[in-house]
């Protein structure tokens, strides 16, 4: 019987045939030098573009790699099915952007040996590092934190970074209770993470600001506000129980 891999990289890719190409190479570089066994699974979702096509092709050659393909857009619904699909141990969310140094996943992994469950990269919290960031994006992503805070996840200073890392267990867990699919998934599943008692641990990284940004601040925010009112409504019924 093949032995589980130990980690688990799973990027989410939609229309990202740009910048695919450079985060594989980046993230096998990283995996080849290390130790453990370990998989990459891209979820390619609803591309327009050729990212399906990069996609295959690195995997036909790299034999740690494989490709999953989600139909309806939605960065949730990608993430979902790369953490259920996924064998590691422990199984990281990566942006496909790679806006932090792929070094940075061995910070997560030695807290993860420490006995957190779940921990969240940090744009946020103290020592964390930003790079290139305009400041209006910085006072936006401020904002959108703070609601965050206020209606769903106390002391949490940054939900929305792209870069987490889950035990097998609470990924299984957590992620085939999840119901939304677009960009506030990250706040469904914390906020299902802390009912069911999971340990979280934010951990301050260093981002590079990169100029492709798929959010579209006014509108994401808003549909934010009315998902977190949906998650506390799935909380009143019961779904993460």
């Amino acid at each position: 019987m093949t032995e589980n891999p130990h980690l688990s990289i799973i990027i989410p890719a939609r229309n990202e045939e740009n910048r695919l190409p450079g985060t594989l190479a980046q993230v096998s570089s990283y995996l080849e030098a290390q130790a453990y066994r370990s998989e990459i699974l891209i979820v390619e979702n609803a591309s327009t573009d050729r990212t399906g096509e990069v996609a295959r092709d690195f995997a036909a050659a790299d034999d740690r790699s494989r490709v999953l393909s989600v139909p309806e857009p939605g960065k949730g619904g990608a993430v979902r099915a790369g953490m259920l699909a996924a064998r590691g141990t422990y199984r990281f969310m990566a942006d496909a952007d790679l806006s932090m140094p792929v070094a940075e996943i061995d910070r997560f992994l030695a807290l993860a040996a420490e006995g957190c469950e779940i921990v969240i990269g940090s744009r946020e919290a103290p020592g964390a590092i930003r790079y290139g960031e305009p400041e209006y994006r910085h006072l936006g992503g401020r904002a959108v934190n703070a609601m965050i805070r206020l209606l769903a996840l106390p002391g949490l200073h940054d939900t929305q970074c792209g870069f987490k890392l889950f035990a097998a267990a609470p990924a299984e867990d957590l992620f085939s209770r999840q119901t939304l699919a677009g960009w506030s998934f990250d706040i469904e599943i914390l906020y299902a993470a802390r009912l069911r008692g999971y340990r979280i641990q934010e951990l301050p990284i260093s981002w590079h600001y990169r100029t492709e940004s798929k959010i579209n601040p006014l509108p994401d925010t808003l549909k934010m506000f009315f998902d977190i009112l949906r998650i506390r409504r799935n909380a009143l019924a019961g779904v993460y129980d």
